[in-house]
């Protein structure tokens, strides 16, 4: 399904009756509503970041769920589209942290292709109805590979924005890795800390401590 590391990685789950049944039932869905990411972008970050190329990981929470926004990376939507509040806020830290200024596009796929694993907890929305997906089965599969991740030998910078990116902490046990946590970038909560926070700074550091190459956050 993916073309890289993370179909062996997945194999339990790719298997699993309830994950097909699952998986089915979303396919379904398709034919029948407006779901979002289009379905070739579903595992687009799986695809763009495999599992050995893997060092930071930023967890979202689903796809955005506007007309052309999404498209399988989590915070990124393509080019050609408006970007989104809580992504602004991202790149308002970013300037901030390293002094690099915002860009006029919202699409991530240069930080995916140097390694930042972008990583929604639920892979699919319906049309205007933000967590329409949430709890029917994407959760086995992204926790899961999280775990995965929690097992490399070398060190991963885990990036959790917002309470519901920080449950996934207790999913990160190995003092290898390094978690960064604030709140979520979203207007309604970046000023209670998440401006300020320095993730991508502390990331580069961490990177660099451990003789890994830096990412370039300047897309």
């Amino acid at each position: 399904m993916i073309n890289n590391d993370w179909d062996n990685l997945l194999n339990v789950i790719w298997n699993s009756p309830g994950f097909n049944k699952f998986y089915t039932s979303i396919m379904r869905e398709y034919k029948e509503k407006t779901i979002y990411p289009p379905k070739d972008y579903i595992f687009n970050a799986l695809k763009l970041t495999s599992f050995k190329n893997t060092k930071v990981v930023i967890v979202g929470q689903d796809p955005y769920h506007g007309v052309n926004q999404a498209h399988g990376l989590s915070f990124s939507v393509q080019k050609g589209v408006a970007v989104p509040p809580s992504l602004q806020n991202i790149y308002k830290e970013l300037e901030s942290d390293l002094g690099i200024p915002p860009k006029n596009h919202g699409d991530l796929t240069g930080w995916a292709k140097q390694g930042v694993l972008l990583l929604n907890a639920v892979l699919t929305v319906e049309k205007d109805k933000a967590a329409s997906h949430r709890n029917k089965g994407w959760e086995p599969l992204t926790d899961y590979i999280i775990k995965c991740l929690n097992q490399k030998e070398e060190p991963v910078v885990f990036i959790l924005w917002g309470n519901f990116a920080k449950e996934k902490a207790k999913l990160i046990t190995n003092p290898k890795h390094y978690i960064i946590t604030s709140p979520h970038p979203s207007p309604f909560s970046a000023y209670s800390g998440f401006f300020g926070s320095k993730p991508f700074s502390k990331t580069n550091e961490y990177l660099e401590k451990n003789k890994m190459t830096k990412i370039d956050w300047s897309l």
